[in-house]
């Protein structure tokens, strides 16, 4: 296809369409893959004998990589072609998907997942990326709507596939099936979507990618590491001291060269600043709960890893449900209020999720699931679609990468900190009295591991121990998610209207991006 080198004609092509069903198959895969690997957790850690902190590894491990080379994924796209940059992050997330299925230990595994983060990185900011390109401000929301519906479409088909896969094959076919689904997207983007470029983009700050890198691991090593070893720990205390000073070094870095990878400056923007944060805050509730969810549902409840893919059809039925109101709600309301409510909506259902007790049963978890769904659906697609907005197209890759890197430290932070604050709740109520100390540590390990050594041992009251110690831990987080939501609704209520009005009035803004790199 030629190379689309006008915004307008780029949108009055009738192939636009066509080529989102090209981002419709990337996201499905990027999105397909992140609830495969949640349901599998716990036969993984079962046949690899994974702890809980192995099994953040393996699920952050990804996601860290993901956030920390997103921003020049997004540089590299708008310099070579976002075309061709998709193309080659889907090769690699192919790669990553035959490491996956060939390896046998929990740290080949965390290798496996680290090389799909780094496809993934250059797939996520780019498939939003050349949506500004392809569709007017008129269009954008529903495309914006349908790409991100794309993407929770992947979470219900990952757990139901998995689970099958699970129930008739080894852990590593979870991996093997990401072949099909990424030979699809790389054949779609090939046939379908335009190349879009921005030969002035700034280059690859390789200093900068290294310190976004090593000062996100450096945070979420501290966190994950901090439930057993202990928050006053010197390695953690370390650990966390080098996040802040090479975080640090990397804000210092990018205000002082000319043409930066993290432009800061959109971040002066209160507009763009609250819709992204609001974004991100979803995904730090969204990625702890898909941590924590499976083990409840398949070890406490008794669900093999296809009925727990099942059961989490309910928050999926309610994101499918808030895709499709947004766009006539936001055309109602604006989006200050539907993002607001969105928050208000998840913040219900996380601390109605808290009151679930180990004898609660699916019926009320699916209730509370489904309408966190409904919240999910409602605070991140108006509020993708508002910081996307703010974003000129010729800054697209960069500026989208910034934001889904912001969203994507939530998720990363999500996991280790909600997993963290799980694993040392499950720690201190697990009655292991009477186990010998090896026993006792095992089952100290997972609520899935407590009940191999129940099985191993018949150790009485073990069980239900470790299913009353884990429903606390997993209650703990759902409340903290809750409380943390329902402070950003506020947060949104309060500001968002305000910026969206400078922003009409042309006050209150900082310069355009196109200035401030001059």
């Amino acid at each position: 296809m030629p190379t689309v080198t006008s915004p307008d004609g780029a949108r009055q092509d009738p192939r636009r369409w066509l080529a989102l069903g090209a981002l419709v198959a990337t996201m499905l895969v990027l999105g397909f893959d992140m609830t495969i690997l949640n349901v599998a957790l716990p036969t993984m850690a079962d046949q690899l004998g994974a702890s809980t902190g192995e099994q953040q590894w393996m699920a952050d491990a990804y996601v860290v990589v993901f956030a920390a080379l997103m921003l020049p994924a997004g540089l590299l796209g708008d310099r070579f072609g976002r075309r061709r940059m998709l193309i080659t992050g889907l090769g690699i997330f192919l790669v990553g998907s035959l490491i996956g299925t060939l390896v046998g230990s929990v740290a080949l595994v965390v290798v496996a997942r680290a090389v799909m983060g780094l496809g993934g990185a250059l797939v996520m900011p780019l498939a939003m990326a050349v949506l500004p390109a392809l569709f007017g401000p008129g269009e954008r929301t529903k495309a914006v709507g349908i790409v991100t519906a794309a993407s929770a479409l992947g979470l219900p088909l990952g757990p139901i596939v998995g689970g099958f896969l699970l129930d008739h094959f080894w852990w590593g076919s979870i991996f093997l099936i990401n072949v099909p689904m990424v030979a699809l997207g790389i054949t779609a983007c090939a046939l379908l979507l335009p190349e879009t470029t921005d030969p002035s983009a700034p280059k690859v700050d390789a200093l900068s990618t290294a310190l976004v890198a090593s000062g996100l691991a450096a945070l979420v090593y501290g966190i994950i590491e901090a439930p057993g070893r202990g928050w006053s720990d010197p390695l953690v205390l370390g650990a966390e001291a080098s996040a802040v000073v090479l975080i640090g070094a990397l804000v210092l870095r990018e205000r002082r060269v000319a043409r930066p990878m993290l432009d800061l400056s959109l971040l002066a923007h209160r507009g763009f600043l609250l819709n992204t944060l609001a974004a991100t805050l979803v995904m730090f509730v969204l990625a702890g709960l898909m941590f924590v969810l499976p083990p409840y549902l398949q070890a406490v409840l008794g669900n093999d890893a296809l009925g727990t893919g099942l059961r989490l059809l309910p928050m999926m039925g309610g994101l499918v449900v808030a895709g499709r109101a947004t766009e006539p709600l936001v055309r109602r309301f604006g989006s200050p209020a539907v993002i607001s409510a969105g928050l208000t909506v998840l913040a219900f259902a996380a601390i109605l999720g808290s009151r679930t007790t180990a004898g609660s049963g699916f019926g009320f978890t699916a209730l509370w699931l489904s309408i966190a769904g409904l919240g999910f659906g409602f605070g991140t697609v108006p509020a993708m679609d508002a910081a996307l907005g703010t974003l000129p197209v010729d800054r697209a890759g960069s500026g989208s990468g910034l934001i889904m890197t912001v969203r994507q430290v939530g998720a990363a932070v999500g996991i280790a900190l909600l997993g963290s604050l799980l694993s040392g709740l499950y720690t201190d109520r697990l009655d292991t009295g009477g186990l010998p100390d090896p026993a006792a540590g095992a089952a100290g390990d997972s609520v899935v591991a407590a009940h191999m050594v129940a099985e191993r041992t018949d150790a009485p009251g073990l069980v239900a121990s470790a299913n009353s110690a884990y429903v606390h831990g997993m209650d703990v987080v759902l409340l903290v998610s809750g409380i943390a939501a329902l402070v950003a609704a506020l947060l949104v209520a309060a500001l968002l209207p305000r910026a969206v009005r400078d922003a009409a009035t042309g006050t209150g803004m900082a310069p355009a991006p196109t200035d401030v790199r001059q």
